[in-house]
């Protein structure tokens, strides 16, 4: 499926080294003001060659609107946008057309298709996720406008972690580092960490956190399509993710029900929990209460050292692949986990609406 969403649905197109990568959204409310400049401000966070620690492929990444949005809002009708690959080195990968990458999908596209662009990894590649990113920004912008926030960040790379909450951390100085991580102390071990394993031409993977608050009770669906499954949903299927956990995850196995059981209080707002192990959703529902979960990413598989693997007539071969690579996905990958938690929530959003008369 090249399409994410039922109500709020994104439909993304394009391959790595084509002309270009973009995406059709469809189901959006009319009269939404969009600011261009904050969903260029995002597809910027994305972007390669933004730091040190990420791919030196420089593209500027500039998003044209080509449907769906007039005098500054959206139609309702169809929204549709591009952006431009401006420089891509296909040659690079010349020497890997016939060739299967270890833990790429080269292999498993061939066998499903029987036919692959091979140039950077084609429609597997993390490029795509410019669509998701747009549609995002997008889906923000709805979001705000009902008073919620989604915001993510790296809180480990390697064996680097911070030891607090996403509530002990001040998550304003999260774009304070290149490397995303809101504890500047940590943030720099990170850093070191990423800029070693790029000299060692090697990588190295880690986790992002994602908080969303301001979701009021209600949002979700009761059987299939509960908030916290889509939600899992949209992270595995962002390129490189191995895992995904919401509330107390699996540290919850390790606790009691008497201690893990979130109690019911009254307040001035209305109910609310003493503690959130549930990850602010229950029963498939959002519950009031903050929503948070953690991604989990391995280390990218493109290796710029020697590799043994084999190609399309099995036999044996020796690769040192050449092209310019992240180290470490995580500080790039934070948008985009932010703008699938979005997509999420619009949808869901949408779908409540339609219950309530």
């Amino acid at each position: 499926m090249n399409t994410f969403g039922k109500i709020f649905r994104l439909t993304s197109f394009g391959e790595s080294h084509g002309r270009g990568v973009g995406g059709i959204i469809d189901g959006s409310p009319s009269g939404i003001p969009i600011d261009p400049a904050f969903i260029q401000s995002e597809l910027d966070r994305r972007k390669p060659g933004q730091s040190r620690i990420t791919t030196q492929r420089m593209e500027g990444d500039q998003v044209e609107f080509l449907s769906g949005i007039f005098e500054g809002k959206t139609l309702g009708t169809p929204i549709s946008f591009v952006v431009w690959n401006k420089d891509q080195h296909s040659g690079d990968y010349s020497g890997l057309k016939d060739i299967y990458r270890p833990s790429h999908a080269d292999y498993t596209y061939q066998q499903k298709y029987g036919f692959r662009d091979y140039r950077g990894g084609g429609r597997s590649s993390a490029r795509e996720t410019i669509a998701r990113v747009v549609a995002g920004a997008v889906a923000k912008q709805i979001l705000r406008l009902k008073g919620v926030e989604v915001r993510a960040y790296v809180s480990s790379v390697h064996d680097i972690e911070i030891k607090k909450s996403y509530k002990e951390l001040d998550l304003s100085l999260t774009e304070g580092n290149i490397v995303r991580c809101p504890d500047p102390e940590t943030a720099q071990k990170m850093i070191e960490c990423i800029e070693q394993a790029g000299r060692d031409h090697d990588t190295v993977g880690g986790v992002i956190t994602g908080v969303i608050t301001g979701v009021p009770p209600g949002w979700g669906e009761p059987v299939f399509n509960k908030l916290h499954a889509d939600l899992g949903f949209a992270m595995l299927g962002i390129n490189a993710v191995k895992g995904f956990e919401y509330g107390s995850g699996f540290a919850g196995t390790r606790m009691k029900g008497s201690v893990h059981n979130d109690v019911f209080i009254s307040g001035e707002k209305g109910i609310h929990t003493l503690t959130n192990h549930s990850g602010g959703i229950q029963g498939g529902i959002s519950n009031g209460e903050d929503i948070y979960f953690k991604v989990a990413f391995k280390p990218i598989a493109t290796l710029l050292r020697e590799q043994q693997t084999v190609d399309t007539s099995l036999r044996q071969v020796t690769i040192n692949p050449r092209g310019r690579h992240d180290p470490c996905v995580l500080p790039r990958a934070v948008p985009i986990v932010e703008s699938m938690a979005a997509l999420v929530l619009v949808d869901h959003y949408l779908l409540q609406t339609r219950n309530i008369v």
